[in-house]
């Protein structure tokens, strides 16, 4: 074994110590006690005193210099831009995290939990934010603490770090800070963590994600209820109506029905990167129902490499305090989760077009918000440089998903930055995120030290010559065919 990879062993080590000693259990219950409710208007200094008394003063003792950036958006929180340069001659990554948590929901915690106090038991670290996303990035930075004290002070490349406190109410003013700071968060790689593994014994990387598309379906047909014994069969009912015309858009299995809102055949890439990839094996994940959705594919294809169209809510008159009359209106909230090469920008004309081929006239649609999907290119360089790294820390094969099936802000990286991105999540499929009892599992934010150990001592290594490959790939892509090569 060389010198350097010995001391890779040791940073890796180091990194595992930090768990072993509790000393990022200590760190993660001081940041879990800071209720950071980005859905609740009152916590907008605890937002703000996140960035300033425990993110920035995180970063200065590893040789960070950070700015506090005042969002753009009026009713967004603060976002935070942070740089470690060691030369300009040298790679640099670009990072990520997000301080804001959903609500608490205090109330809901079973008993012997609160969201704001870490309580352990056995392998599980409940609290609100240990998943989603303080245990993630403070494991990032203890892990880069381990990696930039066993190189001695020198990581060999530069870190930026972009943070915001918005996340878990759709990253407000993310995009319009990217594109007003895209000199400062120029780089050559993005690396951060969010999101599930596939499962809990397994380390994961994934390229990118699936775009979220809400919208509103509504029927409204006239003023107030009517008597359904003097006017039931004469009288439209929105609710029926409206049923019908949803039950157009996804047949009874669950396969989309709006060719506009169907994405392109799952490429044999994709389809090789998915096969061993087994959806559901956590213990409480939920019962999988094996003929829903687009047939002739796998469980696993139809979450990462499809998209799916739900109902997420449906309202028509009062379930709880119904009465005999037909309701005058109807709404359901509706979301397209799509990937890579949907038309998804035209979700509104697609359903139009639709309806009115089908005969209703009466619905009326509404697109309310829409993200991107991205995926990095499954051959880039950095997927393989990863992928290695990561097999070297840990002794298994980390699974490889095109794009994660949920949504994070990775078109800010991806499309904003025109970065390649990474995502090595830390948490699993069954940790309660967003919901009460959120927990991280110990086990798994222990090796996941060692993973970004290793991720950010092989970017000392190795990031310079991953960067001349892809810059030659791009050459090459773009040289000029020869006559004779046309020929």
């Amino acid at each position: 074994m060389t010198t350097s990879q010995n001391t890779r062993t040791a940073a890796v080590d180091a990194a595992f110590r930090t768990f072993d000693s509790g000393a990022l259990l200590e760190q993660l219950a001081r940041r879990v006690a800071c209720r950071t409710e980005s859905q609740n208007p009152s916590r907008a200094e605890t937002l703000h005193a996140y960035l300033t008394d425990e993110i920035a003063p995180a970063l200065q003792q590893l040789g960070f210099t950070s700015r506090v950036v005042t969002n753009p958006e009026p009713h967004g929180g603060p976002l935070l831009i942070a740089e470690r340069h060691e030369g300009a001659e040298l790679p640099t990554v670009l990072t990520y995290g997000h301080g804001d948590v959903v609500r608490g929901y205090d109330d809901q915690w079973r008993a012997g939990l609160k969201p704001w106090d870490i309580v352990v038991e056995g392998d599980r670290w409940y609290g609100r934010g240990t998943a989603d996303n303080k245990g993630q990035h403070s494991i990032n930075f203890a892990a880069l603490a381990a990696v930039l004290d066993a190189r001695g002070g020198r990581l060999g490349y530069n870190v930026k770090v972009l943070f915001e406190t918005g996340e878990e109410v759709s990253s407000p003013g993310l995009y319009a800070v990217c594109e007003a700071n895209k000199t400062a968060l120029a780089a050559d790689l993005f690396l951060a963590s969010d999101g599930p593994r596939v499962s809990a014994e397994r380390p994961t990387l994934f390229l990118g994600s699936r775009g979220a598309v809400l919208f509103e379906l509504s029927v409204d047909l006239r003023d107030g209820g009517h008597h359904s014994g003097n006017w039931g069969g004469v009288l439209r009912n929105p609710a029926v109506v409206l049923a019908h015309a949803i039950a157009s858009l996804v047949d009874r299995h669950g396969r989309i029905a709006v060719e506009g809102l169907r994405p392109p055949p799952v490429s044999s890439a994709v389809r090789r990167a998915l096969a061993d990839i087994e959806l559901g094996r956590d213990e409480q994940s939920p019962a999988i129902d094996p003929t829903w959705g687009e047939p002739g594919l796998t469980p696993t294809e139809r979450v990462i490499a499809w998209n799916a169209l739900e109902v997420l809510a449906f309202k028509s008159g009062n379930a709880d305090a119904p009465v005999n009359a037909i309701p005058p209106s109807a709404k359901a909230v509706c979301q397209l989760r799509f990937v890579v090469g949907t038309d998804w920008e035209r979700t509104a004309h697609h359903l139009e077009t639709h309806f009115a081929r089908h005969g209703f006239d009466e619905v009326r649609v509404k697109v309310s918000t829409g993200s991107a999907a991205t995926r990095l290119d499954l051959e880039d360089p950095w997927v393989n440089w990863a992928l290695a790294s990561m097999r070297a820390t840990t002794g298994k094969e980390p699974a490889l998903l095109p794009n994660l099936g949920g949504t994070v802000p990775n078109d800010a990286f991806a499309g904003t930055l025109n970065l390649p991105t990474l995502w090595v999540p830390h948490s699993y499929p069954a940790c309660s995120q967003h919901a009460p009892n959120e927990h991280l599992l110990g086990s798994v934010a222990r090796e996941a030290l060692g993973v970004m150990a290793g991720l950010w001592w092989d970017l000392g290594d190795s990031a310079a010559s991953v960067v001349a490959a892809r810059a030659a790939m791009s050459a090459s892509a773009s040289a000029p065919t020869s006559a004779a090569s046309r020929e």
